[in-house]
């Protein structure tokens, strides 16, 4: 309840900064467009839709890294953060209560993106429904690694880190443009080391109903998100901890 509480609060945070929030949505809705745009207008595949979409969606959620990257890096430098730590709240509560508002965002990013996609070519069927549930550890891995990212940086960094830097990685080593093979080396061999192209690959798997193929690479996503979600309670325990020293 305490947590349920702390995430309301945050949902409303979330929501007061509506430019973002549209950005966030509507900005891999213009780019799923312009690139079906380019497609139609080449002759060779190159952004098949089936394929296309779940890239995109993944690269949708770089900005879920962002607003959570912001908010608890706002928090944490105000007089709000010290005022709840009269309150009976852990680290873990304080970032499942982080986590908690974004994932109806991430959600209404997949179903956005998806119904986009749907005009656009994509097929109508129980599919999209498994690659939605599969695209919420990619959701939840991107919500902690901007938690990890607020719990270490100020507002300025967490822009950089979270925006910026993510954002390019999150789209050239995830093989959303482009075939990782048709680089190769070690350029793909980072790249399948990291999560994202994995977490690309679970999502078109499902889509095309390839689902022998789902968990090999949701595997890794689960993982990293793990992983990361739990660095992201330690590491706030301890910023906050010595920050109030």
């Amino acid at each position: 309840m305490k947590t349920l509480v702390f995430a309301s609060r945050n949902g409303k945070e979330i929501l007061r900064d509506q430019l973002n929030l549209f950005f966030g949505i509507g900005f891999p809705v213009i780019l799923l467009l312009l690139l079906t745009v380019i497609q139609s207008n080449v002759p060779v595949i190159l952004f098949p839709i089936d394929k296309l979409a779940a890239g995109i969606v993944v690269f949708g959620f770089s900005f879920l890294s962002l607003f959570s990257g912001l908010l608890i890096a706002k928090d944490r430098t105000s007089s709000f953060m010290l005022r709840l730590f009269a309150a009976p709240l852990t680290s873990s509560d304080f970032i499942f209560g982080y986590t908690l508002p974004m994932l109806p965002i991430a959600i209404l990013q997949v179903v956005v993106c998806f119904t986009v996609a749907f005009f656009l070519g994509l097929d109508v069927s129980i599919n999209v429904v498994l690659a939605i549930i599969v695209l919420i550890p990619a959701a939840i891995l991107f919500i902690a690694i901007g938690l990890l990212g607020g719990s270490l940086f100020n507002e300025k960094q967490v822009g950089g880190v979270c925006g910026a830097l993510l954002t390019n990685l999150s789209a050239w080593l995830s093989g959303t443009w482009f075939d990782l093979d048709l680089v190769g080396g070690t350029f793909k061999r980072v790249a399948e080391a990291l999560p994202f192209v994995h977490a690309v690959n679970a999502g078109r798997a499902a889509l095309s109903g390839n689902y022998s193929s789902i968990f090999p690479d949701l595997w890794w996503v689960i993982g990293y998100a793990v992983v990361i979600m739990a660095m992201a309670i330690l590491v706030f325990m301890r910023k906050m901890n010595s920050d109030n020293t």
